[in-house]
Parts: C-alpha cells; sequence; structure tokens
C-alpha cells in the first residue's frame, strides 16, 4: 500500500522560490568587492538567478554540467548558486586560499564548464588560463564599468548576462538525487577529494539546520555568514536564511575586526558565524576601541576548536551566547552543536562553560559512534577515546568520481579522521585529528585541549601543540605560541598557566616562541606545515634521556 501525501522532490530552487513568495521584500544586503554597499532583495535575487539560468542554458551548461564560483560572500554570489543548481547544473565553490596549483587541478579533476569569479581573483586566473582546458567561459561579477581593462579569452560581464537574458526559466522539474553542488575536501594528505551534494541532501540539510538546537533561524532574525560561501556552503546558511526568510548580510571580501564590526552593527545584526581567528579578531578590534555589540545576540563557531577564551570574551564583555559547532565538507557540513539540554541549562554558567567547549551533540539524522583501530564500539563515557564515525542523509557515502574507493564500514558510517569522546549529556568532544593525536607512552594526549587552555594566555595570539619525538616516550607534545605584538614571555610563563588545568602528564615539554603559526586554507592551524618547518628540532628531554 502506497501513502496518500502529496510527493514533490526536494529541490533547491523550492528555497528560492519560498523567499520569493513569502519573503520577497527582505534585504539581502553586501559588501561588493568594488566597495559599495548594495541592497537588494531575495524577490531581486530570484528575478535575475533565474536570468543567469537562461544566460547559462545559452552557453550550453545542461544537467549535471560543474559550474564553478570563485567569489566571496554577496548577492551576486547567491544569485550564481541558484541560477546553476536551479536549472539542474551543480554548483562548484572553489577556495581562493588554496594554491594555484590546487586550483586548477580541482578545476580539472571537476570538469567545469563555466567559472563566476570577482574580480579580485582575475589576475590567478590570468596567469593559469592555460591550465584550465575544461573552462570555456570566465563570468566576470561586475558591471560594465567593473569589466574595463578586462580583456581576455572567454570573459563574460555578469550584469551583461543579467540584463540581457529573460527572467522567464523554468526551475526544477527534476529528481532530488540530481547532484546540486561539488565542494573539495582541503586535501591536507593527497589531491584533495570532491564532496558531490544532492539537491535532497541540501535539502534535508536546510530542515535541520533550521531547528532551534542547531541553528535556530527565524524571520526575525539579520543573518551575517562570515564563514564563506567556498567554506562547505557557508555552513548551510545561503539556504538556511531565505529558508525562513532571515535579512542576510553578506560581508564581501573584508573579514578583519573593524569591518566585521561596522556591518553587525549598521545592519543591526543578530546572528553570525564564523571560525575562531575570526571573532579573535573582533574581540581585539572590540577591546581596542572600546566598541559594543548592539544587537548581535548569537555567534556559531566552528571550523577548529574554540578556545575558552572567546567564549567568555562574548558571554562577559559582549552579552553574546556563542555555540560550539562541528562539521566536515563530508557532512554538508553540520555535524554536532554544543546548544544545551535541560539538565545542562539548569547548571552555573561555569559549569555549562563545559559542555559549550565541547562540539555538541548531533542533530536528528545524524549518527555518531566511537570505534577503536579494531573497529569496536567504545563506550560513552566522556573519557575514551575513539575514532569518530558518523552517517546520516546528508553525509558523504562515495567521494566524486570514486575517489578514496570504500569509504563507509560495513554499517555505513564514514570515519571522519578525528579521535573524540563522546559524554552521557550525549556531547562530543573532537580531541584531535587522528594524524595529530600525540602518542605518549601508549596514551593519547590531546593538542587542542593544551592549545585551547594556552590561548586563554594574556600574552598569547595564536598557540599549537604538536608531538616531537622522544626515545622513551615515543612522542611528548611541544607548544608553539605566537605573541601579541609587543609582548614578551619566557617558557614557564606557559607551562605555569597550563598547572592544574590539564594532567601533569600531558605538560609539555618545552615552549617554542614562533613569529608565525600558519593557517590553512580554511583558517585552521595548518599543523603538517608546522612540522615541515620543525623538522630538526629535538626535544630538551629527548637530549637529556639519549646521554643519561
Amino acid at each position: 500500500m502506497q501513502g496518500r501525501m502529496q510527493d514533490w522532490p526536494l529541490t533547491v530552487d523550492r528555497i528560492l522560490d519560498h523567499a520569493k513568495a513569502w519573503h520577497g521584500g527582505i534585504e539581502v544586503v553586501s559588501r561588493s568587492v568594488e566597495g559599495p554597499i548594495v541592497r537588494t532583495t531575495y524577490a531581486q535575487i530570484h528575478d535575475r538567478a533565474k536570468r543567469l539560468s537562461n544566460a547559462l542554458k545559452a552557453l550550453g551548461v545542461g544537467k549535471g554540467d560543474r559550474v564553478a564560483t570563485l567569489a566571496w560572500n554577496t548577492g551576486r554570489h547567491v544569485e550564481a548558486w541558484y541560477g546553476i543548481m536551479g536549472i539542474g547544473a551543480v554548483c562548484h565553490t572553489l577556495n581562493p586560499r588554496l594554491f594555484p596549483e590546487q586550483l586548477c587541478y580541482i578545476i580539472n579533476h571537476a570538469e567545469d564548464k563555466v567559472l563566476f569569479t570577482d574580480l579580485t581573483f582575475l589576475p590567478i586566473l590570468l596567469a593559469n588560463r592555460a591550465n584550465m582546458p575544461t573552462v570555456k567561459h570566465f563570468v566576470v561579477m561586475t558591471d560594465r564599468e567593473g569589466m574595463k581593462g578586462v580583456d581576455f579569452p572567454g570573459a563574460l560581464c555578469f550584469e551583461d548576462l543579467v540584463e540581457q537574458n529573460s527572467a522567464d526559466c523554468a526551475w526544477g522539474g527534476f529528481e532530488e538525487t540530481l547532484p546540486a553542488g561539488l565542494c573539495y575536501t582541503s586535501g591536507t594528505t593527497g589531491n584533495p577529494k570532491g564532496v558531490l551534494y544532492t539537491h535532497r541532501s541540501n535539502f534535508l540539510h536546510t530542515l535541520v539546520t533550521m531547528g532551534r538546537d542547531v541553528m535556530g533561524l527565524s524571520a526575525t532574525d539579520v543573518v551575517l555568514p562570515v564563514v564563506p560561501m567556498f567554506h562547505a556552503n557557508a555552513w548551510g546558511i545561503a539556504f538556511s536564511a531565505p529558508a525562513v526568510g532571515a535579512k542576510l548580510v553578506m560581508p564581501g571580501q573584508k573579514l578583519d575586526g573593524a569591518s566585521v564590526h561596522e556591518l553587525l552593527e549598521t545592519e543591526g545584526v543578530t546572528f553570525s558565524a564564523a571560525v575562531p581567528t575570526v571573532w579573535q579578531m573582533l574581540l581585539n578590534h572590540l577591546r581596542e576601541t572600546k566598541g559594543k555589540l548592539t544587537t548581535l545576540k548569537r555567534v556559531v563557531i566552528g571550523g577548529s576548536a574554540v578556545p575558552e577564551a572567546i567564549v567568555r570574551g562574548f558571554r562577559d564583555e559582549f552579552g553574546v551566547s556563542v555555540t560550539h559547532a562541528w562539521g566536515m565538507t563530508e557532512t554538508s557540513p553540520l555535524g554536532t552543536l554544543a546548544n544545551p539540554t535541560r539538565a545542562i541549562a539548569m547548571m552555573s554558567d561555569e559549569e555549562q562553560l563545559r559542555f559549550t567547549l565541547k562540539q555538541g551533540r548531533p542533530p536528528v539524522s545524524v549518527e555518531l559512534k566511537l570505534v577503536n583501530d579494531a573497529g569496536e564500539r567504545l563506550p560513552h563515557d566522556g573519557t575514551t577515546f575513539g575514532r569518530l564515525m558518523v552517517r546520516g542523509p546528508f553525509v558523504v557515502g562515495e567521494y566524486f568520481k570514486g575517489d578514496g574507493g570504500e569509504i563507509l564500514d560495513e554499517e555505513g558510517y564514514f570515519d571522519t579522521g578525528d579521535v573524540a569522546t563522546i559524554d552521557e549529556f550525549g556531547f562530543m568532544q573532537i580531541t584531535d585529528r587522528a594524524k595529530d593525536v600525540i602518542k605518549s607512552g601508549g596514551e593519547w594526549i590531546s593538542s587542542i585541549e593544551i592549545e585551547n587552555i594556552a590561548m586563554g594566555h594574556p600574552k598569547a595570539a595564536l598557540c599549537a601543540v604538536i608531538g616531537a619525538a622522544h626515545p622513551k616516550w615515543d612522542e611528548r607534545p611541544v607548544l608553539l605560541v605566537k605573541l601579541k605584538e609587543g609582548q614578551a614571555a619566557t617558557k614557564e610563563e606557559f607551562l605555569q598557566h597550563l598547572e592544574g588545568k590539564i594532567a601533569r602528564w600531558w605538560t609539555p615539554d618545552d615552549v617554542v616562541f614562533v613569529d608565525d603559526i600558519p593557517l590553512g586554507a580554511t583558517g585552521k592551524i595548518d599543523k603538517k606545515l608546522i612540522r615541515q618547518r620543525m623538522e630538526g628540532y629535538v626535544l630538551p628531554t629527548a637530549r637529556q634521556a639519549a646521554t643519561a
């Protein structure tokens, strides 16, 4: 027997259709690449996106074809997204922070036919044009004035395409399992791998993120996604904000503390999302200028573990609630959020803080488990470390073109590459990437936990912990510290700061002060590069053990 409910495909074009029909007058505000603030509405974005759809059809783009975007968070980028996906093509977001060689590899692997680009990235594209043979057209996201001086084969003006094409374009009408988006992993080991999202997976992810225990967006919110649209779909906000009819504020390329603060205040932002480094820059700016946050109520922080100092800064100095989140490209990306349960909400602020600093619990349809190296399940007792496995309807099942082979276990779980614990309240906490965990005397040490505590030192600008070889213990932790400008410190100061906050045997064997701690393409600390830079380094305790 079949059910008797209406059945229509969950395709993302319906999200913008809904925004136009019921929230058409709501603003989308952008700091344009050219400089000025640009104001539009969901209805106007809907109209212009359909015009772009017709333009893409005229360029020979059809279902399943990949169309790349190399762009900042702006209204034009949103228009390109929906214009691409609305006709069944695949929106492939490119991360401009990758090396040119990686960008070319990804573009060629995806076989992109058309590439939308902001003016900012034209020099990269021009220098590497010969290495992108599949790309036939480059749509420059500007107007005719901005196109002055832009003269290379295949270059088209974004605004010309909008003006020259009709908004009469049929969207949807295809299966919900059709691919909608393509995003590549950061490729810290080997070549980047593509994650091919479907319309269904993006739609379900949108519905889940709208829940109060997840992002909890509503039509009363003003949302500033500082997290880029090329970083795992801006954590889904480019779908969830129009789905609920929230005002959307797009920051463009200016992500410094002063620029972010200006938008927060002038546009009345109530909700924002970004990686920890952005929020640290904002806090530094606010403290230096004695600034205020008059409308901001909630921020979501993900991408890497949030230091306690940032949570306390927002909470105690500005009255802003911080929600810690975890996810990855392979999970669309949100996997867990640290919103409290009823039992946790009844605790004191200080007791709640230890849960806020965890990555949190999964929403409905996301399932987690911990396993050991033999694949055996481990208990959720808050202390047992294990490999974090995840499954769900918006979790990757296979990489694009089958790269990496079989990536799921016999129960359909994906190995995240993270080492974690899960406590009795269901709160998951990442203790390390599997490749970064420090193994000392047969036990594991969490580099992330040491880093976050060290970041609370008033002189620290950025901290990283890696393992260094030791003749007796296999590995021992080393703390690298980049000091705030104008500061001086000693090894003993930082070791004293850690004392009593971590197990004694976790205490780093050395503290090394450095001029720079490199960040990867998604704003995370690049430990692979740090280890390369530290090649040849020998622990003081290792030298002592060798001569004993």
